[in-house]
């Protein structure tokens, strides 16, 4: 009676294998790259300020300013250096982010306000008592540097501009190397722009306002920094990244990459 019932052991042990996968189970598979990073508190509420203008908000569904400085970091009292802010977007987002123990250094060229022969907009804002931890430097691209070391130094949409003419233009190698020096060991150097077509090197800065993203994790990571990722939240499979950014029928849509650099722990 032994023999039918091992058969049978062995007719459920092979069943059990078929079905059942061998060691621990899998972990699941990690969220895709372009999945929604959840926005800290104190980024939120910077979002929320009632002093931003309405047309700021208005571009937030494009610009995705909370996911971008949340794969930032950007913390309650942190020092902060928003290179070439325009008319100050991120600044006012920035101030209200790091708050009232942190700081924004607003650093405009020189290059421009000398191009723009006007007061840089940016400085209404650092005047209003809303915006108290902001501070503007002018000085030229080559002499970047802030008065404290930093914990992010953040760009969005203009490292191409720094190779373009009317820029100098700057030699991105000291630039790099100056922006490395200003941030605290383990600090973060944050370059949103807009992507031109791989390989394409700084062929479109000029004409299409656009660069390659490979040539800024070179010159970047020529500087001494660390490559440490990319938020995929503003890419648009769309773009065909042959037009220029200001054309009509892409603009404030276009596909954008977001990398991500950090200064070595043990750097100095």
């Amino acid at each position: 009676m032994r023999k039918p019932l091992l058969s049978l052991i062995a007719v459920l042990a092979l069943a059990g294998c078929a079905t059942t996968p061998m060691g621990p189970a899998a972990p699941p598979p990690p969220p895709p790259a372009d999945a929604p990073a959840a926005i800290p508190a104190n980024i939120a509420a910077a979002l929320s300020d009632s002093k931003r203008p309405a047309a700021d908000m208005v571009r937030d569904e494009n610009r995705l300013p909370g996911q971008t400085l949340a794969f930032a970091g950007v913390k309650p009292g942190a020092k902060v250096a928003d290179l070439i802010p325009g008319g100050g977007y991120f600044t006012r987002i920035l101030s209200k982010a790091v708050g009232p123990r942190g700081h924004v250094y607003a650093y405009v060229p020189d290059e421009l306000t000398k191009l723009a022969k006007r007061e840089p907009a940016v400085t209404a804002i650092a005047r209003d008592p809303a915006y108290k931890n902001v501070s503007v430097i002018l000085n030229t691209l080559p002499n970047f540097a802030t008065p404290e070391k930093l914990d992010l130094v953040f760009t969005a949409q203009n490292y191409h501009d720094m190779h373009d003419k009317f820029m100098g233009p700057a030699d991105l190698s000291v630039v790099n190397r100056q922006i490395f020096r200003a941030l605290k060991p383990g600090g973060v150097y944050l370059v949103v722009d807009h992507s031109a077509e791989p390989g394409s090197g700084l062929r479109d800065t000029e004409t299409l306002h656009r660069i390659d993203a490979e040539a800024v994790k070179r010159e970047v990571t020529a500087a001494g920094f660390i490559f440490e990722g990319e938020s995929r939240v503003l890419r648009d499979r769309s773009d065909t990244r042959k037009l220029s950014v200001f054309d009509p029928s892409i603009r404030g849509k276009t596909d954008q990459f977001i990398y991500k650099f950090r200064k070595p722990a043990g750097a100095r």
